[in-house]
């Protein structure tokens, strides 16, 4: 329940301050922490109340490491977090959510919207003035409805492969038809077909293809953001590649991105809300070592936001002169964790299909045949499964300061992420999940039991031993290439060497999700996903593919590739078929949301039950230095909404966990 949520993470925080900690970040991008840049001194005022001045709410700079780029600043089109964060502060979405993360809407571009039950359609307002801007901050024209449905086009465009495209598939009238028209594997219809029109200047107007109580929530998804056609028709697919080829709305314009070198957010004081925006510039500096020399420019002042490493904390913890400078970031329920098994060996096209692609994703030094007759056999991931202590792996992140087991996560949809607005009770409680609730999945015995089922079933199709297991890792990530190390040995100790051979590899640190989760190099991952709506049916994403009708499936949240399991006839393809099954019947499910919840919790403990993903836990807060309250930014549990630096204010201490205490209590 989320108010068990709540009262865990007051505890949580108790602890911490008897250590002397302060507090965290709101958006958890790589950032660092300092001196005020007119002056201010490291660590005063450490008790000041959350509702103190900030240093000033004109002329502030918020000065920002980070260690791994961005591939594209298009908001349209990229699935990427750190992408999405872009979009999130330069453009703004019909609805938002203020800080209170209680996700009640509140306008946003849109001063009123209502919905016609009969028609599926939803009708949305527009405010006034608003204004597009270029990379200097002058007006270039006014947004209008016509934005929102050019930008629509752009997602639905194939040759500019949009990762977000398959949201608006399964919610909008004749997308989908319109899309695979585009792209040739269907007869093409005009796009005044697709359920989205400007009715006016100042009214917009979607039109679902199925019941979807979720869809308001949508509208602070990427997908949904509007775009100023004229520039979308000139660039094409060079929209938004750099700073000048693209427009803003949002509470920022960017007026330098330099990749690897820079990037500046300047504050747009044309927009609507301009008033609640504080923080004047954002200044984002590019180094490959700052995770590693993050903790001592904070010391210098140099910069204003760092994440701490594992390895600093306790030190950081227990020194007077710093002691006052740790916290952590505001806890998050929009986003989940999981181990993926890479169901798909075979290299893929641009497409993410495997049409006439020779060799293998993964290289062929990893045995990648006898992986992929492995990973189809239930007993060999029930082994992996129930081999992995989680409990092991996330201290790795949180220490001796907190119980790991406050993070760990039986489900894939997060505890707290769904409650049932008709009687309260939360979406994991619901009885498919019983079991997976009651115990953890770590069983040595258990596993070894499994292993041995899997040597006999495996041996006899002609697998070689030990298997060996490739697990990646994004080196710009803090602390993961620790947690895959632990991983590695748990893995071992339990199962043995005789069984498996888990390689632990870095990725790049730019682009890792292309060339490694999204290209299928690795055998074992840990994923993550985050909310794009306030529904169950959002941690279906990653794993459920529709089936095309022709012995195909769409490629979905592009994660652990199930449907290749069915398309190649494995010993996997009823488990699979089973699944997807499952998932379609809950999504058909739209007037009872009793019913709906249900049918989604059988669809996703089978997911578990048969290994087909294993759970692992929720965002570990990160130990942190900075001069961010991050109880003041915006707070939801889907969207971007938590991305953003709207309504954050830049104070001239480190806030104190006096303060942060303040805030989780308010909250």
């Amino acid at each position: 329940m989320k108010k068990r949520w709540i009262a865990m993470l007051l505890c949580m925080t108790m602890v911490l301050s008897v250590l002397g900690g302060c507090s965290g970040n709101a958006d958890g991008t790589t950032q660092a922490a300092g001196t005020d840049p007119a002056g201010g001194t490291v660590g005063s005022a450490g008790t000041q109340s959350a509702g103190g001045e900030s240093n000033k709410e004109e002329g502030s700079v918020y000065r920002v490491l980070y260690s791994g780029e961005v591939e594209t600043l298009n908001y349209l089109t990229s699935s990427s977090t750190s992408e999405q964060t872009v979009g999130a502060n330069v453009v703004d979405t019909l609805i938002e959510y203020d800080s209170s993360g209680d996700m009640t809407p509140q306008p946003g571009m849109a001063t009123e919207w209502s919905y016609d039950e009969a028609s599926m359609t939803w009708t949305f307002k527009l405010r006034e003035n608003m204004k597009w801007v270029d990379h200097t901050g002058a007006v270039v024209a006014d947004v209008t409805a016509q934005d929102f449905v050019d930008a629509l086009k752009y997602v639905l465009t194939p040759s500019y492969d949009s990762g977000t495209a398959y949201i608006v598939f399964d919610t909008i009238l004749n997308a989908e038809e319109y899309y695979d028209g585009q792209a040739g594997d269907a007869d093409p219809i005009d796009f005044s077909e697709v359920g989205v029109k400007a009715v006016d200047e100042l009214t917009l107007q979607y039109t679902l293809k199925k019941g979807a109580p979720y869809f308001l929530s949508l509208m602070t998804y990427v997908c949904f953001m509007p775009a100023y056609g004229p520039l979308l028709e000139e660039q094409g697919a060079q929209f938004a590649t750099s700073a000048e080829t693209m427009y803003y709305c949002g509470a920022y314009y960017i007026a330098t991105f330099e990749p690897q070198v820079q990037m500046i957010y300047q504050k747009n004081t044309t927009n609507w809300d301009a008033e609640h925006v504080y923080i004047e510039t954002i200044k984002r500096t590019y180094n490959a070592e700052a995770d590693t020399i993050g903790a001592e420019m904070a010391k210098r002042g140099e910069i204003d936001y760092t994440v701490l490493g594992s390895d600093v904390v306790d030190s950081w913890m227990n020194d007077p002169a710093t002691s006052n400078m740790v916290s952590m970031g505001r806890p998050s329920l929009d986003y989940s964790y999981f181990y993926c098994f890479n169901f798909n060996v075979h290299k893929l096209n641009e497409n993410f299909y495997r049409d006439g692609m020779e060799g293998y994703s993964i290289d062929e030094k990893y045995e990648p045949a006898n992986w992929e007759i492995a990973v189809n056999n239930e007993n060999f991931r029930q082994s992996i499964r129930h081999a992995i202590n989680r409990v092991s792996t996330i201290y790795v992140n949180t220490g001796d300061s907190i119980d790991p087991e406050n993070f760990m996560q039986n489900t894939i949809t997060p505890e707290g992420f769904a409650i049932n607005a008709e009687n309260g009770s939360d979406y994991t409680s619901q009885p498919a999940f019983a079991d997976i609730m009651a115990k953890d999945s770590y069983d040595a015995d258990l596993a070894k039991q499994y292993k041995e089922t899997a040597m006999t079933e495996l041996g006899q199709q002609g697998v070689s031993f030990p298997v060996k297991v490739l697990v990646r890792y994004n080196p710009s990530t803090t602390n993961w290439e620790e947690e895959c190390i632990v991983l590695e040995q748990q893995l071992e100790s339990v199962l043995g060497t005789d069984y498996i051979d888990v390689i632990v590899e870095a990725g790049p640190a730019t682009g890792f999700l292309g060339e490694v989760r999204r290209s299928c190099d690795y055998m074992l991952l840990l994923c993550n996903w985050g909310a794009d709506y306030a529904d169950p049916e959002t941690w279906t994403d990653p794993f459920y593919q529709a089936s095309n009708g022709d012995g195909t499936y769409n490629r979905g949240g592009r994660y652990a590739y199930l449907a290749y399991a069915i398309e190649d006839n494995t010993a996997s393809a009823d488990t699979v078929k089973e699944y997807f099954s499952l998932v379609e019947a809950a999504k058909a499910i739209t007037d009872d949301m009793d019913a709906r919840y249900a049918a989604f919790a059988e669809a996703e403990a089978y997911l578990i039950d048969h290994a087909l993903a294993v759970p692992y836990g929720v965002s570990v807060s990160d130990f942190t230095v900075t001069k961010l309250n991050v109880w003041e930014g915006q707070s939801a549990s889907c969207g971007v909404s938590n991305l953003r630096y709207k309504g954050q204010k830049l104070y001239d201490h480190f806030i104190s966990m006096e303060e942060y205490e303040a805030g989780l209590a308010a909250h």
